[in-house]
């Protein structure tokens, strides 16, 4: 049995499978994402999802699904299943024996005698989905018919039936080349056998996507297919239809399948994969490597690459993917801001903290290469960014006589938790923000580490003093035994949420006393901790949300009060190692042993955006987030190096 596998019981229960949703990136940022019985239920599903040059390089669904029909003694077996405004048609989720993650997504399907297998597969270094269907049995002759359904529309938009689209195509090598519309590039597709094209353009009316419908979006689109495709298949036979943005010789698709699937590393365990998982977040394109933040929806947000990349890289060797990505994003900061780019819903946000998370990012990325390669590289955007802080140039921010930074506006949503409800912050974090000032103070220490330069260090030197006099006295409460989440000049924060986490588990802590780091993990531990991930805030509370669901403003509003990340697991580790030493591995371990439980649920074979604070924790928002696989390596890779040391040791 394949590591991550479903039987027919599972996979033809709706209310299952219709939950479980696969993706497979490739290094251009195209994408292809659907449930594992192919029906789509979000507006962001399709096989072959690619940015476009001539558009923006914005992500654009060109083709959102081919249907399969078995065709037995004339009588034809459709496999697809579509959810439409009243109902589901076909029902060929029915025929549905199983289906496995991996090596890459595959389905096996049993139609009285025949049993058909189907894998999909996305090139790695071109925009280009493959779809293998091999006839492992028959016991008459068969025929398969593919009917492409087209959408060439925006991810973020629907496509209805009009007039505009063109329905002419070029015959090209064992297929057809189509261009809906001026502007698109045509989309070649092609089989790897001599077949039948058969031209029938039509409009699918009122396909319905569910879980836009729950979001509160726009869920009803309409589809075009240009014909269909059929041939012969005979018994043991694989022939492998083809998408791409250009056309390709036919009689190298099974070469370029075989390639492209040894490139995917075998799994074996939970490791692997999460070190597959990792891969599909890499973008390398015109001589910039970036992360992606999440799929289905990608966007680029300087915070979550910046916490994602110490993970993504150097938790599994990969330096010099870490040194490329930092190198990247220093040319985009500019001062201490840097402007996000994320999808329609969170778009051009200003994050204050992101320079703060790059500095913590080359923290990282120092105990992997030369301090020579960091000063060249770093230092001074790293002077550049603390001096800009400093400076108070910016109403937005200012640094205060105690050292501390404090954010000077209630209704702007600069940390990281920045959802928002018509242009304000759901979470008001202003003032003192106890993971800002944290990250502030580890960013100065790190700075005086790495900046000789004599002027540099009179003037720094005497600031994180500061810092650690006033940070106790503005966030601890003795009496609750716990640091304010922020602090106004008329209000103290202490609700119970997991900000601060960083301060007992960065490098350099403002925290000097022990005693009040083990109290942080430990309330921590008891109000926030799930086998998911961490609480964004106490079920104590009378504003928590036990379920991120329901209209936009509901899933907003619930996002940061109570919602679990998982990518909160990374600091909580670091800390309580950093406490407990090996005596703490064990605890480690429970927790990162049960994160595999998750990669069967939402986003298969990865972990979710967030998880639901109430239990089971139901994953919610992307299918696909890299802090969170991202924060799951570093856990690994935490636990790893505390046990190499104590296998040297048991060697000496």
């Amino acid at each position: 049995m394949s590591y991550l596998e479903f039987q027919k019981q599972e996979v033809t229960n709706l209310s299952v499978s219709l939950k479980q949703e696969f993706i497979r990136t490739n290094r251009l940022g195209a994408y292809a994402c659907s449930t594992i019985i192919y029906c789509n239920t979000r507006k962001y599903h399709g096989l072959l999802i690619s940015p476009i040059k001539e558009l923006n390089n914005e992500l654009f669904v060109l083709l959102s699904s081919l249907d399969e029909t078995v065709i037995q003694h004339n009588t034809p077996f459709h496999l697809a299943i579509h959810k439409y405004i009243n109902d589901y048609n076909p029902l060929g989720h029915k025929y549905i024996e199983s289906y496995k993650n991996e090596p890459t997504p595959t389905l096996t399907y049993r139609v009285g005698g025949v049993l058909l297998q189907k894998e999909i597969l996305l090139v790695e270094e071109e925009d280009r989905i493959l779809i293998k269907y091999t006839l492992l049995k028959a016991n008459s002759k068969t025929t398969l018919q593919l009917r492409p359904l087209l959408a060439f529309r925006n991810i973020h938009k629907l496509t209805q039936a009009n007039m505009e689209a063109k329905t002419k195509y070029t015959s090209i090598e064992n297929g057809v080349s189509t261009q809906l519309y001026q502007g698109f590039p045509h989309l070649a597709m092609q089989i790897s056998k001599k077949n039948e094209y058969i031209s029938a353009p039509d409009w699918y009316y009122n396909f319905e996507y569910t879980k836009e419908k729950e979001r509160g979006f726009a869920c009803v689109e309409d589809l075009l297919t240009p014909g269909y495709f059929e041939f012969p298949i005979a018994t043991g036979e694989s022939v492998i239809f083809s998408a791409g943005l250009t056309p390709i010789k036919t009689n190298s698709l099974q070469k370029l399948f075989d390639s492209e699937i040894k490139k995917i590393n075998p799994i074996a365990n939970f490791e692997n994969f999460l070190r597959n998982a990792s891969q599909q977040f890499l973008s390398r394109k015109n001589n910039k490597t970036e992360i992606i933040a999440s799929f289905p929806w990608p966007g680029k947000w300087g915070r979550d690459s910046m916490v994602a990349l110490p993970g993504l890289t150097l938790a599994l060797g990969d330096v010099q993917t870490c040194q490329d990505v930092l190198d990247t994003i220093t040319e985009e900061i500019h001062g201490y801001m840097y402007k996000n780019v994320g999808n329609i819903e969170h778009s051009n946000v200003e994050s204050i903290d992101t320079a703060l998370w790059y500095i913590r990012a080359i923290q990282h990325f120092s105990k992997h290469t030369s301090l020579a390669n960091i000063k060249k590289r770093y230092a001074k955007k790293i002077q550049e960014i603390i001096t800009a802080f400093k400076s108070n140039k910016s109403d937005i921010i200012t640094m205060h006589k105690n050292g501390l930074l404090y954010l000077n506006h209630a209704d702007k949503a600069l940390t990281w938790a920045d959802a928002k409800i018509q242009g304000k912050p759901v979470v008001p974090r202003w003032g003192y923000v106890v993971e800002i000032n944290a990250l502030w103070y580890n960013a100065i220490k790190f700075a005086l580490e790495i900046i000789p330069n004599k002027k540099f260090q009179e003037e720094w030197l005497p600031i994180p003093e500061n810092i650690e006099n006033s940070f106790t006295e503005i966030f601890w409460d003795d009496s609750l035994n716990y640091l304010a989440d922020y602090v106004t000049e008329t209000h103290k924060d202490f609700s119970v949420r997991p900000s601060q986490v960083f301060a007992a588990s960065l490098p350099h802590s403002p925290l000097k006393d022990e005693m009040q780091k083990h109290a942080v993990l430990e309330i921590i531990k008891k109000e926030l901790l799930t086998p998911r991930g961490i609480r964004t805030l106490s079920p104590k509370s009378p504003l928590y949300k036990g379920e991120c669901k329901g209209t936009i403003q509901e899933r907003d509003i619930a996002y940061h009060q109570g919602s679990v990340l998982l990518w909160l697991l990374a600091p909580y580790a670091e800390a309580y190692l950093g406490l407990h030493g090996k005596s703490g591995v064990t605890e480690i371990k429970r927790i990162y042993n049960g994160l595999e439980e998750a990669l069967l649920t939402h986003g298969i074979g990865t972990f979710s955006e967030l998880y639901d604070g109430n239990p089971p924790h139901e994953g919610r928002g992307a299918i696909s987030q890299a802090w969170s696989v991202a924060a799951a390596l570093r856990i690994k890779k935490l636990i790893d190096n505390f046990e190499q040391v104590e296998l040297t040791k048991e060697k000496k």
